[in-house]
């Protein structure tokens, strides 16, 4: 058992974060990267098939493009989230994991992780209309929803329910772990994309997409790089706080070690606990 599987501060989950994602880069790179290339060959699709000098054709290009990226990038991300919350459970608990292994895993999470996703995004957003607070309040309780989803094999609702007991009483290191990642997802997104705005000379979309084709295909490899640099940095954050608060609160530690134990004295026993 890992030596980690215990009670963490917010500063140890942090380090913990980055350790994982040091140590197994290449693992979750590659869940992250590997389904978001296909939003990123579908983007620039969209930029080959506008004409030039059409701007209605144009116009609609881009609307119908922008909805299908949107679409496609919610299927992706709830495939890359599930196979990232896999990997980090694996890794966390000494388990051997691979890009492979980790998309097997979750055929049939993708739909449920969707359908939890759509709904904590509704919820967030109809809470930050309701003068933002309630709004961060509902994100800080859902946290834990697509972990949950996953590694229980929960409903959409019941992981939502979960997720809000779970968090109770640490949501206030959960908002500074949102606030993390968000600061730092800013700042990356900045650091590669302004250069290649910049150089364009393009200070909006409207006027990037002014800029030629080529300039735009440039900008989403530029957003492309810095999703995938940044994008499995949140989702392991939280898989590790959902284990940080089972083991807070329902000693999962104590669970898996007396699993273990089992398992090794009856190896007939397909008893496992957690993910």
């Amino acid at each position: 058992m890992t030596t980690a599987l215990r009670p963490l501060s917010t500063g140890e989950l942090l380090d913990r974060t980055f350790s994982l994602y040091r140590s197994h880069f290449g693992l979750f790179i590659g869940i992250f990267g590997l389904p978001h290339l296909v939003v990123f060959a579908f983007q620039c699709l969209g930029v080959g098939l506008q004409t030039t000098g059409n701007q209605l054709a144009n116009a609609f290009i881009t609307f119908v493009w922008t909805i299908g990226a949107a679409i496609l990038t919610l299927i992706v991300s709830a495939a890359s989230q599930a196979a990232t919350v896999v990997a980090v459970s694996d890794v966390h608990l000494d388990r051997p994991s691979s890009v492979k292994d980790s998309f097997a895993r979750i055929k049939g999470h993708i739909l449920g992780v969707m359908g939890v996703s759509m709904l904590v995004g509704i919820g967030v957003f109809f809470g930050f209309v309701a003068l933002i607070v309630p709004g961060v309040l509902l994100a800080l309780m859902w946290s834990l929803a697509v972990p949950v989803k996953v590694l229980e094999d929960k409903g959409v609702t019941d992981a939502m329910s979960r997720s809000s007991d779970l968090t109770k009483g640490d949501r206030g290191r959960i908002f500074v772990i949102w606030l993390l990642f968000i600061v730092l997802s800013i700042g990356i997104s900045l650091l590669i994309q302004w250069p290649v705005e910049l150089a364009a000379g393009a200070s909006s979309r409207a006027a990037m997409a002014r800029a030629g084709a080529g300039w735009q295909v440039t900008s989403l490899a530029a957003a492309f790089i810095s999703q995938c640099l940044v994008g499995p940095l949140a989702t392991i954050a939280f898989s590790l706080v959902y284990y940080d608060e089972r083991v807070r609160k329902e000693a999962f530690d104590l669970q898996l070690m007396m699993t273990t134990i089992d398992a090794a004295t009856l190896p007939a026993s397909p008893a496992q606990v957690g993910a």
